[in-house]
């Protein structure tokens, strides 16, 4: 089947939008840049700051210091403008396997010597590496990740001298295939993935397992397997990965509500039992095998996502010593990859499963899209503009978490539905349900894209509709009317990149050259929509009460449009200087 996932030409173009941000850099320091934000580090910033970008950089194309995980990331890249075109030398990459004694092992005057010629930045932070390697016991990890092809035997080579360095040190060598999956997961929203897991398998404390169920479906190469796992075990997980680990989950963590706190209550007073009282762990992931240790059996997975029971892992992470007293069942599901397989059948899949198991409370049309790729995309160009974009349901908490320090606008995806439908569709649409917009037949015409510059103007119209509706209940039955009205009026006043963003920026400000006038002319517009309403409902007992008559019928807007051209011509004059000042504080701004 024909691959219609993601291609070279896809991730050239996020190079390409990195590239607006860091100027400064080349298309491989870009690259090395993306490589560190899919697959080592959430924070752009830290990212791009770890780029050394110059000549005598000893093969260390970036130094990333990852003190909460007590690691040194080193990193070499090459991108080729053809993928898998052109194989790399066995020379660079042995060359660079060589940092290994550098930094981790030897004396400081071999050390001294090495770095005697390289650039004086570089060579400081590679000697801040080593002194946290070799006085912190931080580990060392290597990636020399490309877009071109890299023979086994020099992978092999490379790996083996590592593992001969007598050093915690590992390294990971990065084909163009193996990139486009790690490309295919950025999309995705499972960014950075998580490399391994061991998932211990219960035994002793009076428990007897008879080993594990593992079931191989020939036909889709499929396997899986269930056993129980302690459920201080389980905890661990997240402990290690934190939310990176729910990253293909449909939801975020809902705190307190009455499922979680039934767990608790079961691991506070009788965790013997919580095995029988809970579904358990679902997860995901590429690659897993059956390993044995010190008497300890365990199934070391790859790339894992837990896609059903975050609410159960979150719930036993915050009662560590309760969750040790008790076990849970564990179904993992290794689904295989493959680079020039056919990706969008593997994320069909993925949700699919995601959905089938995610039962225990009830799914809306909104949940099911929240790890689209557009949403997911959303979330990543709006948190670039200052808003943090809520695709899932949440916690308060969660959100917080999310914020950080950064001083961000939040958002949520059904009031970006809500904005967008309202500004262009038939208002009936809108009064039939904001889920109603994530359905298959409306969610592509409701989300068309992923430029903040669509949905923030609109999104912002929509709160200051909104703001002059509020107490007056009439109003707020006409509010999707007014807004798009007021958005057909808008729009061509405000098109163009340069006067959407100066308009969005000053209704965010809430700048009164802009505002004020925006609210008196929403205003006018509610009150001709009052007089439209006793107009239009009936008379005697044909009469619609104002819920129904905007609820029940179509083509409100187109109507009201029409009307709107008869209205009272002191109105037309208040509305039009109106929104004339409106124009005139946007243009003023722009320029």
């Amino acid at each position: 089947m024909k691959n219609s996932g993601p291609t070279i030409d896809d991730l050239k173009q996020e190079l390409k939008q990195l590239g607006e941000r860091y100027p400064k850099f080349g298309t491989d320091d870009l690259f090395i840049l993306w490589f560190l934000r899919a697959y080592v580090t959430d924070r752009e910033e830290q990212a791009a700051e770890s780029i050394t970008g110059v000549s005598g950089d000893k093969g260390a194309d970036a130094i990333f210091i990852d003190d909460a995980a007590r690691a040194v990331c080193v990193v070499q890249g090459k991108f080729r403008q053809k993928l898998a075109h052109g194989s790399e030398g066995r020379s660079a990459v042995m060359a660079f396997v060589d940092l290994v004694d550098v930094l981790s092992g030897g004396s400081d005057t071999d050390a001294e010597e090495f770095l005697s010629d390289a650039d004086a930045g570089v060579a400081e932070r590679l000697k801040t590496a080593r002194r946290k390697l070799l006085k912190d016991n931080y580990r060392l990890w290597l990636y020399f990740v490309t877009t071109g092809k890299i023979s086994s035997t020099i992978r092999k080579d490379a790996q083996n001298r590592v593992r001969q360095s007598n050093s915690y040190a590992r390294i990971e060598i990065i084909d163009g295939r193996r990139a486009m999956l790690l490309f295919r997961d950025y999309l995705d929203g499972v960014a950075p993935p998580i490399p391994t897991l061991d998932l211990e398998m219960e035994s002793g404390s009076g428990v007897r397992v008879n080993g594990v169920s593992q079931r191989f479906d020939e036909s889709s190469k499929i396997e899986s397997w269930v056993f129980s796992m302690r459920g201080d075990a389980v905890a661990a997980l997240y402990e290690k990965c934190g939310r990176r680990l729910f990253a293909r989950n449909i939801r975020g963590f809902m705190g307190n509500t009455a499922v979680n706190q039934g767990m608790l209550a079961t691991l506070n007073k009788e965790p013997e039992h919580f095995f029988y009282y809970n579904n358990g762990v679902t997860i995901v992931c590429d690659a897993a095998k059956k390993e044995s240790s010190e008497g300890r059996d365990f199934l070391q997975v790859g790339n894992p996502q837990i896609i059903n029971g975050q609410q159960t892992t979150r719930t036993l992470a915050s009662s560590p010593s309760n969750a040790a007293k008790g076990s849970l069942l564990v179904k993992v599901i290794r689904v295989p990859r493959d680079a020039d397989g056919d990706g969008e059948a593997f994320e069909a899949l993925i949700s699919r499963i995601v959905a089938g198991t995610n039962w225990q409370n009830a799914i809306k049309p909104s949940d099911l899209m929240s790890n689209d790729r557009r949403q997911i995309e959303l979330e990543r160009e709006l948190r670039k503009v200052g808003y943090l974009y809520l695709r899932k349901q949440q916690t308060k908490s969660e959100v917080r978490a999310l914020v950080g320090n950064g001083q961000y606008r939040l958002v949520k995806k059904e009031e970006l539905a809500q904005a967008s439908a309202g500004c262009d569709l038939d208002p009936y649409t809108i009064r039939s349900g904001k889920e109603k917009l994530f359905t298959e037949e409306l969610y592509p015409v409701v989300f068309p894209n992923a430029n903040p510059d669509y949905y923030l103007p609109r999104y912002r119209l929509m709160r200051e509709v909104t703001y002059a509706a509020r107490g007056a209940p009439e109003r707020s039955y006409a509010k999707w009317m007014v807004l798009n009205f007021m958005w057909s009026q808008i729009s061509p006043l405000i098109r163009g990149k340069q006067k959407s963003r100066a308009f969005r920026t000053l209704c965010e400000q809430q700048q009164s050259e802009v505002v004020a006038p925006l609210y008196r002319a929403i205003l006018e517009v509610f009150a001709e929509a009052k007089r439209y309403y006793w107009d239009s409902r009936g008379t005697g007992e044909e009469a619609l009460d104002v819920s129904q008559f905007y609820k029940n019928r179509k083509n409100h807007h187109t109507r009201f449009s029409e009307r709107w051209k008869s209205a009272n011509s002191k109105r037309l004059d208040k509305f039009n200087r109106y929104m004339n000042k409106m124009q005139k504080a946007v243009s003023a701004f722009e320029d």
